[in-house]
């Protein structure tokens, strides 16, 4: 399967995943969707790996992508004061960031500058009803910062081992290090049956689907074109957020979310590109008949 189809699948999958967890907060609040999340997430990965025991010098890497994973569970709570696209957008600059770390072609820079705009125009004045919150805004910053660092460190480890085995791990260390919350806040109705089963849902959809996807995707594109095609979240959560949750965006909000598709399809088409007129990539074609 094409790398960047793995990219949209994962995509779409943590979007769909996420509004199905903002779903939940009726039930329990953010620090319980986050303890079941990834508490369950790390025992289906457990599950369909089977993860042979991690090797010591490994253990640097896996705590932290654990640590990275843990902190990307801060979208939560920022959903719980923003819709779903316009916090997934707004986390969206961590990968950003990431995308224009070390550019050195004016058409990246191009794209990233694009997907920039987009994320302001969120934000305009006139743009809408959109309920703004700096703590908000603050929480899914943070979640992007850590979004960053998961997309460097899953690549690492996808590169280390295709087994999934480093990955499961790390998951597992970030289900250890917010596995208080769930109790301290939620109680025993963390436990309700309704409840698991909607975290085991959430969990399969929005955590162990993506995740897989993703690392299967970066062992086989650089992390700075991930990082921009991941553009593609504010999108899929505004229609995400829309169809499962009906929250409504603007006219001008949709219009910044399209610009920020644009610039997603356009560095994997300038990437594919310059693949295709690298040195490599020429001796590697057949020559020609005639």
């Amino acid at each position: 399967m094409p790398a960047p189809v793995l990219v949209l699948g994962s995509v779409i999958a943590v979007q769909t995943g996420q509004s199905l967890g903002k779903g939940m907060f009726g039930q329990v609040g953010a620090p319980g969707v986050i303890t079941l999340r990834l508490a369950l997430a790390a025992l289906i990965l457990c599950a369909l790996w089977r993860p042979r025991p991690p090797r010591r010098e490994a253990l640097p890497l896996i705590a932290a992508l654990g640590a990275a994973i843990a902190g990307m569970q801060f979208i939560y709570p920022a959903m719980e004061r923003l819709p779903v696209g316009i916090a997934s957008t707004v986390q969206f600059l961590g990968p950003l960031v990431l995308a224009l770390a070390g550019s050195r072609r004016p058409a990246d820079v191009l794209w990233a500058g694009l997907a920039a705009v987009g994320v302001a125009m969120i934000y305009r004045p006139g743009g809408g009803p959109v309920p703004f919150s700096p703590t908000g805004v603050a929480l899914a910053l943070t979640s992007g910062a850590f979004m960053a660092a998961y997309l460097v460190l899953n690549k690492r480890a996808g590169g280390r081992r295709t087994d999934g085995s480093d990955l499961t791990w790390a998951v597992v260390f970030a289900a250890l290090l917010v596995l208080p919350l769930g109790p301290a806040f939620e109680g025993m109705a963390l436990f309700h049956g309704d409840v698991l089963l909607a975290g085991a849902g959430t969990a399969l959809v929005s955590a162990v689907i993506p995740w897989s996807l993703d690392q299967a995707a970066l062992r086989r594109l650089p992390e700075r074109v991930v990082a921009v095609m991941v553009s593609l979240e504010p999108a899929a959560g505004a229609v995400s957020g829309l169809l499962v949750l009906g929250e409504h965006l603007s006219p001008p909000q949709w219009l910044a979310i399209a610009c920020v598709s644009v610039a997603s399809g356009g560095v994997v088409v300038t990437a594919r590109a310059r693949r295709g007129r690298s040195p490599a990539a020429l001796a590697d074609r057949p020559a020609r008949e005639g």
